[in-house]
């Protein structure tokens, strides 16, 4: 599922955002959809799967393997339309304002679907949209809508640099967004914790992922380095060997891997098996990322092409399974904690 804030196939955990919080406002002036009825059984498309498979083949196989049969459908839904969306916003649409646009018709399509009103007319892409918005689910619902935050956020902000309380709240909201995805979509219906730690692990991830695409995503105008940084308000590729900046690198590794450890403690009081193996496999996917990055001495790469071989790929599966036994020892030592203070 596409977990990223920034151009690239990509501190204490941020409040919730809150409305009147949510990326940069969109103008009165953008244009919302049309009321053009169509029928309400849009049909999803079918080559929904295909767009996952192109566009990211672990993300793929994950789906085949691990997502429950009867969601499948959802997780390729969900894949494929933000995937569209993303390129729509970083790649298609050349302005400030027309991208804002695409975003503000995404949202007002969700609520209508939600409010049980006839969509519209929507294009291929965006029955997508409709048909998981129609399913009324309430974590799907909540995925849908906080990765919407995110699009808006990456929408308005090209070329800027922004807070690091800017940028945490965005990983909050891609958090939610996938693991609210994750948890409709593999297990669904099993008991997951509902406490601090049920966002720590994906954002552990998306820490590293911006980290890993801090290079490219400086290239194509979403630099995510805090602006606290960059006293000059310009940033180029070649400041983030700085020392200031590679200090900041450092933090940042440091508390990705404090996600990964509360998230393993997490995973392990998950119901589902298969939810708790696609919780490690993605800790392992990206604190990969982060061992590179120190053996670098937090100088950032423009690549880390080393997890696309084959033994990178067997490096990242043995390293899911000691995540998985992490997690387990952990869940084992709170709970005697727990025991002990009773």
């Amino acid at each position: 599922m596409p977990a990223r804030t920034g151009a690239a196939r990509t501190g204490p955990r941020p409040a919730p955002v809150g409305p009147a919080d949510r990326g940069t406002p969109v103008p009165a002036d953008i244009p919302v959809p049309a009321d053009i009825p169509v029928p309400a059984d849009i049909p999803v498309p079918a080559d929904a799967a295909a767009i996952t498979r192109a566009a990211s083949r672990q993300s793929y196989l994950t789906i085949r393997w691990l997502v429950d049969r009867a969601y499948r459908a959802d997780a390729f839904a969900y894949y494929a339309y933000f995937r569209w969306l993303d390129d729509e916003v970083d790649e298609h649409l050349g302005t400030r304002e027309e991208r804002l646009a695409l975003v503000a018709r995404q949202r007002a399509l969700l609520d209508r679907v939600v409010a049980g009103r006839a969509p519209g007319d929507v294009g291929p892409e965006e029955a997508l949209l409709v048909h998981l918005a129609g399913q009324g689910a309430p974590r799907l619902l909540l995925a849908l809508t906080a990765m919407l935050d995110v699009m808006e956020r990456d929408a308005g902000r090209r070329g800027q640099l922004v807070p690091q309380a800017a940028l945490d709240a965005g990983t909050h909201d891609l958090a939610v967004a996938v693991t609210e995805a994750l948890h409709h979509c593999i297990g669904h219906g099993c008991r997951s914790p509902e406490d601090d730690s049920r966002y720590v692990a994906v954002t552990g991830a998306h820490v590293a992922h911006m980290l890993r695409d801090a290079v490219a995503d400086v290239a194509a105008g979403y630099p995510n380095v805090p602006a606290e940084l960059v006293p000059g308000g310009t940033l180029h590729a070649a400041d983030l060997h700085r020392p200031e900046l590679r200090a900041w690198v450092r933090d940042r590794v440091g508390f990705a891997r404090s996600c990964f450890a509360q998230g393993r403690a997490y995973l392990a009081r998950v119901d589902s098996a298969r939810c708790r193996l696609a919780g490690h496999a993605y800790i392992a996917r990206f604190e990969w990322v982060l061992d590179a990055i120190e053996r670098d001495g937090y100088r950032l790469r423009a690549s880390y092409p080393e997890r696309a071989t084959l033994r990178g790929g067997l490096q990242v599966a043995a390293a899911a399974a000691r995540s998985a036994l992490a997690g387990r020892a952990a869940s084992a030592a709170g709970t005697r904690t727990q025991e002990g203070t009773r």
